[in-house]
């Protein structure tokens, strides 16, 4: 199975922000133990390291990184996928370019805390707890 995962996702995980941070982690720790293929985009790579700069150093931020870069596959986004986001009907373009990511990539999910940007997503985004809950895996917690 392959997955990508959205940014909220991994700030979620690397901030342990409450009370996202168990599900959120749970997802991680599926790719980390190679229980399935997981990706995210270039762009939340640059998003991540932006993000990040108030809470941490410039040096936390790089081996956050490098972790996180060790575990999931990074997308390219090149011209064709942003082009091709404009014609999937998402308002966000951020949210349409990740879509038009996973498709590209041939993605069996998009995991997020925010399916309602991902409606008109041609790869289907789920929650970290219905994600889990679906595939039986960390049943209850």
């Amino acid at each position: 199975m392959k997955i990508v995962i959205d940014t909220n996702i991994v700030l979620d995980t690397i901030g342990k922000r409450q009370p996202f941070f168990k599900q959120s982690r749970n997802v991680m720790q599926l790719v980390a133990q190679r229980k399935m293929d997981g990706a995210i985009t270039a762009n939340t790579v640059t998003d991540i390291a932006y993000l990040l700069r108030k809470h941490i150093g410039q040096d936390s931020i790089k081996t956050a990184l490098r972790n996180l870069m060790d575990m999931l596959a990074v997308l390219e986004v090149n011209r064709s996928l942003c082009l091709k986001a404009f014609d999937i009907p998402i308002t966000d373009y951020e949210d349409a370019l990740l879509a038009a990511c996973a498709q590209h990539w041939k993605a069996d999910y998009i995991v997020t805390r925010n399916c309602k940007d991902f409606a008109g997503s041609p790869v289907k985004a789920m929650v970290p707890k219905d994600f889990l809950k679906q595939f039986q895996i960390f049943p209850g917690k």
